[in-house]
């Protein structure tokens, strides 16, 4: 793909209104086969377009540079792009073609964009149908054999205060519906992967900059990012509620959007995640699980004027000064799992008093519950009782083993703190 370097905002504009209205022009809804060996596949995507930066043309201005920035300003607002692109746009509608017609499945390392500054996410209409939510896979992070049971510090992989006996295994139970109801404001998180679509789950965050008005979501890193061995997922979208009732798997297969996406649609603007699982991270062998977070910016697919957190009704606060497992009052863990015995289409709970695993002296211990969920609760909210008796965020399910018996999620700290407050800030007062 040619390269497009900023040489001045008047010419970045002009290049930004080509590319996006393009983008806007040739978006069509992706084929529901979805996988990456679907050749017949039209699953319309592009990191390119771009935008200009709010004071991209001065507002006395007539002149074209003013217009092409005001131009690619509102087709930004309305694909969901972010403010600050990479420079890798494509300088052509015959690229955009190329990748509308399945470009965007090559995930060759020199074009994956990896570094934290690069994500871009373009919003891609129809992409997530019902049909194309169904083939979405467990995006699940496998932990190594010698720490499946392990008890104790160093022989297992890890220092950094030790790591507890292995818990027993509490079964997952079916959360009564509605979900709105009876559990966290979760949902789940759909991605393009190149194994094909997967699936996570996340919650919804308060946003002390934009108090009652959060559009913030809380996920695992590595459902969003590979780790050290690639970059960014692509065409990353939220599904609070999904299946707010609880359908059958069967009726989830016939049911329309609204039942299976009962408060819409909500894009990836902008995602963060730690430096720490950006370069560690790793699909297999723990690597990366004590900063596995994330946090995510979204959208509105159909603009209503109302936050995340408006529409939901919901959102739960996270606790950054979460105490030690030791000294951890009880715990629930929420999320879709979707690998074997489960299917995705419910939302599952388990309740334990956490205790430790480490893989990595260097970093704080991850919390561990028994619990029997499986791949697809990944990203899914830890809540414990908080001031009042409130829910409050205190982990993410990240790491588990095969057979199912138990999950770890990163203790939230000073790291998560960061990440959350870069997102926050980025997009404080913007509503």
């Amino acid at each position: 793909m040619s390269l497009i370097r900023r040489t001045g905002s008047g010419r970045r504009a002009m290049a930004a209104a080509a590319a996006v209205a393009a983008l806007a022009l040739t978006a069509t809804a992706c084929d529901s086969g979805g996988g990456e060996d679907d050749a017949s596949g039209k699953d319309d995507g592009s990191r390119s377009g771009a935008s200009a930066s709010p004071g991209g043309g001065d507002s006395g201005s007539s002149g074209d540079g003013g217009d092409a920035a005001d131009k690619a300003k509102d087709a930004k607002d309305r694909l969901g792009l972010p403010d600050d692109l990479p420079d890798d746009l494509p300088t052509s509608l015959k690229d955009l073609d190329k990748w509308r017609d399945g470009a965007w499945k090559n995930w060759d390392k020199e074009r994956w964009l990896r570094e934290a500054a690069d994500f871009f996410n373009p919003y891609i209409e129809d992409h997530w149908k019902p049909s194309r939510m169904r083939k979405a896979e467990d995006n699940e992070k496998r932990v190594p054999a010698n720490v499946r049971n392990t008890s104790g510090s160093a022989s297992s992989g890890g220092g950094g205060g030790g790591s507890s006996a292995a818990p027993s295994p509490v079964r997952a139970k079916s959360v009564p519906t509605p979900y709105t109801r009876h559990a966290a404001p979760a949902g789940k998180i759909f991605m393009d992967t190149p194994q094909g679509p997967m699936v996570c789950s996340g919650t919804v965050v308060k946003d002390p900059r934009s108090p009652g008005k959060s559009n913030l979501v809380a996920t695992a890193g590595h459902c969003v990012h590979s780790g050290r061995s690639g970059g960014w997922l692509r065409n990353i979208s939220f599904i609070p509620a999904y299946n707010n009732t609880g359908l059958s798997p069967s009726a989830v297969r016939s049911a329309g959007p609204r039942q299976v996406a009962p408060y819409g649609q909500w894009w990836v603007k902008w995602a963060q995640t730690t430096n720490y699982w950006i370069q560690k991270g790793a699909k297999a062998g723990g690597g990366g699980a004590q900063q596995d977070f994330a946090v995510l910016r979204v959208e509105p697919v159909n603009k209503t004027g109302k936050s995340l957190e408006e529409t939901v009704g919901a959102a739960v606060k996270v606790n950054f000064q979460a105490p030690s497992a030791s000294r951890a009052p009880g715990v629930s863990s929420y999320g879709y799992p979707a690998a074997p015995p489960f299917n995705g289409a419910r939302m599952y709970r388990c309740t334990d008093r956490p205790g430790t695993l480490t893989l990595d002296r260097t970093q704080p211990p991850l919390y561990r519950i028994g619990c029997t969920m499986t791949g697809g609760s990944s990203g899914g909210p830890w809540l414990v009782k908080g001031a009042g008796g409130k829910a409050e965020l205190v982990s993410v399910n990240s790491i588990g083993p095969r057979p199912a018996t138990w999950l770890a999620g990163p203790r939230l700290g000073a790291t998560a703190k960061g990440v959350f407050d870069a997102i926050s800030k980025k997009y404080a007062g913007r509503g």
